[in-house]
């Protein structure tokens, strides 16, 4: 499983989701808040999937994105194949 890491540019801490909401089917509204009790921040993230990188094997008929283009998926490509793996 992957975790996205999140770090308060403040402090450099850790940060968490508190708590998000689904605004539609391609954006998620989160809340976050630093891990570091001295710091305390806290702020509004948006998380958007905006462009398709591969094609769905199970493709859904509404579901609709543009295509990414090549340089964007090659650096993707190139991103996995350089990943650990959990084995």
């Amino acid at each position: 499983m992957s975790v996205y890491k999140l770090v308060c540019p403040h402090c450099q801490a850790r940060m968490r989701i508190r708590t998000s909401d689904g605004v539609h089917l391609f954006l998620r509204v989160a809340y976050l808040q630093c891990l570091n009790e001295r710091c305390g921040w806290a702020c509004r993230a948006q998380f958007e999937m905006t462009h398709e990188l591969s094609p769905s094997g199970m493709p859904s008929p509404g579901i609709k994105l543009p295509l990414s283009p090549r340089a964007a998926r090659s650096k993707a490509r190139r991103h996995v194949a350089k990943a650990p793996t959990a084995d």
